[in-house]
């Protein structure tokens, strides 16, 4: 398993994807999205991933407000760079993703490794 969670330190849910991890000793890589921005490739493939972009952002966000109406590529540009108009925690395991707490999804990644 190659697992990235991205989220922010202070996210519970985030906190909680990276306990379910720890817990069953398996490793991952955290990415502070305050520290780090996504790259537009893997937001591109995390948005193709999750089944689109309404499931990736936090569209009760203040800051979706200002997004909301920019063109595509500035609309891009401005979450890229405001980490909380994600949901989070996104865990990433190759292709596959989920956005927010799934702990049931993980729990079959885990099972069809094995």
């Amino acid at each position: 398993m190659n697992i990235q969670i991205f989220g922010t330190k202070k996210c519970f849910d985030t906190k909680k994807a990276q306990r379910f991890f720890k817990e069953r000793g398996i490793k991952f890589q955290f990415i502070d999205l305050n520290e780090k921005a996504m790259s537009k490739g893997e937001f591109n493939s995390v948005c193709s991933a999750a089944g689109g972009l309404e499931k990736v952002i936090n569209t009760e966000a203040e800051e979706y407000f200002q997004a909301k109406y920019l063109l595509d590529e500035a609309r891009t540009e401005k979450i890229l760079a405001t980490p909380s108009l994600f949901r989070t925690p996104i865990v990433r395991d190759g292709k596959r993703v989920t956005v927010g707490n799934c702990p049931d999804v993980w729990k079959k990644w885990i099972s069809e490794e094995k």
